[in-house]
Order: C-alpha cells, then sequence, then structure tokens
C-alpha cells in the first residue's frame, strides 16, 4: 500500500502532486525547486540552489524516516549544463557514502525560474 508523504519544512506541492510516495521500502520523492519550504523565497545562484533542493530533499526523507544514505537514484535538471562542475560540488557533500546513481540534463526551462531542481528515489 502506498503512502503520502510531506514534510512541514519542505515547499508544498504547487500542483497536483505529492511530495513523496512511500510504497513498501521505497521512497519516491517529486522534483524539489530550490524554494525555502519556511519563507517561501527561492535562492539565487546554482550553488544555493542546489543545497536548497538538496535540504529539501532531506526534509522529506527525515519525515519518511529516510536519511541521504538511502538514496539509489537521484535526478538533476538544470537550467544550463554550464551549471553542471557548480552543481557536482554541492551535490558531493551531501552523498559522501556510496553514492546514488544519477542523470543529470539541461532542460529548456524549470518551474518559477529555477535554476536546478532534483528528484530521487530512496531505498531501506
Amino acid at each position: 500500500m502506498k503512502k503520502v508523504i510531506a514534510s512541514p519544512l519542505a515547499p508544498k506541492a504547487v500542483g497536483p502532486y505529492s511530495q513523496a510516495i512511500a510504497h513498501d521500502n521505497t521512497l519516491y520523492i517529486s522534483g524539489q525547486l530550490p524554494i525555502d519550504g519556511a519563507t517561501g523565497k527561492m535562492a539565487e545562484g546554482v550553488e544555493a540552489q542546489t543545497r536548497q533542493s538538496l535540504d529539501n530533499l532531506g526534509h522529506i526523507l527525515k519525515e519518511a524516516g529516510y536519511s541521504y544514505d538511502d538514496v539509489a537514484k537521484t535526478t538533476v535538471l538544470l537550467a544550463d549544463i554550464a551549471d553542471f562542475g557548480a552543481m557536482n560540488a554541492v551535490y558531493a557533500e551531501y552523498f559522501t557514502g556510496d553514492k546514488p546513481a544519477r542523470i543529470c540534463y539541461q532542460v529548456a526551462a524549470l518551474p518559477m525560474g529555477a535554476l536546478v531542481e532534483i528528484d530521487c528515489i530512496a531505498i531501506k
């Protein structure tokens, strides 16, 4: 049976979707924009935006009883692939043990003019 997961520390979903869905031992977290859940404001610059997106993932992981160590796969969406190095440097701070599988794309645009959006799948 699936269970909806929502952290009050991460931004609320801005459409007809859930922050995350847990099913059996797997957690599927929707793409997290770099929005501060408390203020509703978006960080500036790709490093700060990457950090905020990953912090949002962390809030949802914690709400569901998971951690960054449980993350098996991420998808990183970038408005500009030239930001890959800067994003990657921040990303490496969050995944210090076994690294999850990952894919990274440049996309035409992200909601609200964001520079980055990150989703993940975590497994216990």
